[in-house]
């Protein structure tokens, strides 16, 4: 995590992105309500999905406490209309190709992949509150139990 990184008590880096479905979404036009800003590698692997449909399983969950889901990845709009539609996602994805809204959250990091070093999003989430604060972060995901893990600090966060 580099210096500048984006910590909870500071505002979100309000970043427009190009959002499946509905077109451009600008972080404060969610102003009002709970944000959970989740940032995967990459559209249909194991993992990416297994996350994915584990914040689908709770979306009604999320929209009970006044949140909103959103996905990022570097993923083209195409790739995630594929995704989303294969997976039945009831929430947005943003596409990041230029990783204009991964280097705001200062989630890219260099990896080893088949013993190469390439770039890549490290997964991560941010609870982003009803005035546009990043309430929480979790870099270095794992995906196994962490959606619970959000929910119940949203929970905690909105008393």
């Amino acid at each position: 995590m580099s210096d500048d990184a984006l910590n909870p008590g500071q505002p979100a880096p309000d970043v427009e992105a190009e959002a499946w479905p509905g077109g451009r979404l600008r972080l404060a036009d969610l102003r009002g309500r709970w944000v959970a800003l989740y940032f995967y590698p990459k559209d249909n692997t194991p993992g990416c999905t297994n996350e994915a449909k584990d914040f689908r399983d709770a979306a009604a969950d999320f929209e009970a406490l006044n949140a909103v889901i959103l996905g990022v990845s570097r993923d083209s709009i195409a790739s995630h209309q594929r995704f989303a539609e294969k997976h039945e996602l009831p929430f947005q994805l943003l596409s990041d190709p230029d990783e204009t809204l991964c280097q705001a959250f200062d989630v890219i990091r260099m990896k080893n992949m088949y013993g190469r070093q390439v770039r890549g999003i490290e997964r991560s989430t941010f609870l982003i509150d009803l005035e546009g604060v990043v309430r929480h972060a979790w870099r270095k995901v794992r995906v196994k139990g962490h959606v619970a893990e959000v929910l119940e600090k949203l929970r905690e966060l909105r008393g």
